[in-house]
């Protein structure tokens, strides 16, 4: 019975007006909007009224949260689920978005077991259960340039999809059993390439950040599949091909 609900209330949603001042913000502030599909912009902005409907934004360390900032983050997390089922992030509750990159700490572990805290500066985060955290002026700078591969957008909501099956890896849900097999060959060759890559000191496409752990290396090649298609397309085929069936988009083909 929930589910009927809540099916029938996301259409209503869907069916209603899409403001022009949205659309602006889509135009200005989304790099990728200009050479997105046409065909396609319909479902992105109806898929866009559910999560602006369902999502809450917290801004913090001053940062008031307007239509620039929601329409921007709605619109990256929702090019991630076109064309495909989707439960629209359901364990994403909350987007905390700070103004500036935001000091995180981290338990580092080293190999004798000896425990300590590092502070780090963060860009994003994406927790299992809970929330997206951006800093705006870096999630901002990203939406605007669409090619140069680094959109933080796009990497935390990766993060999301990744950790809908309660286990961030790398793999996110996959239809068939057939399909996670392939998308773990592929991505497990891939993944080695980028540390030979890095230990010989040859250039690459995907960020060295990659490199952290499979769940990283995930989410820094959806940043370059959306960003960087072509180079992708030539460069790691068949990378680039598991990524396009999963998301059932091909942005090499945009104009």
């Amino acid at each position: 019975m929930f589910g009927l609900i809540k099916r029938w209330r996301r259409g209503r949603v869907m069916a209603g007006e899409f403001p022009s001042s949205w659309q602006r913000h889509l135009q200005q502030n989304c790099g990728f909007y200009a050479r997105f599909p046409a065909a396609d912009r319909d479902e992105l902005k109806r898929k866009m009224l559910v999560f602006l409907d369902e999502k809450h934004f917290e801004g913090c360390r001053g940062v008031v949260i307007d239509d620039e900032i929601r329409v921007t983050i709605a619109a990256h997390a929702c090019l991630l689920l076109l064309h495909r089922k989707t439960d629209f992030y359901r364990h994403l509750v909350t987007i905390l978005v700070y103004p500036s990159t935001f000091i995180v700490k981290v338990k580092e572990v080293d190999e004798h077991g000896f425990e300590w805290d590092e502070h780090m500066e963060n860009a994003g985060e994406s927790w299992d259960r809970g929330n997206v955290i951006v800093a705006w002026d870096v999630a901002k700078h990203g939406a605007l340039d669409p090619r140069d591969g680094l959109n933080v957008l796009l990497h935390e909501f990766a993060h999301q999809l990744d950790a809908e099956d309660g286990r961030t890896e790398g793999a996110p849900v996959m239809d068939t059993g057939a399909d996670r097999q392939e998308w773990a060959r592929v991505m497990q060759a891939e993944y080695e390439q980028l540390l030979d890559d890095i230990e010989h000191d040859r250039d690459q496409l995907i960020d060295d950040y990659g490199a952290t752990n499979p769940a990283e290396f995930f989410a820094v090649c959806v940043e370059t599949f959306f960003e960087k298609p072509h180079q992708m397309q030539k460069h790691h085929p068949a990378l680039y091909q598991q990524l396009s069936r999963y998301f059932k988009q091909d942005p090499a083909a945009w104009v």
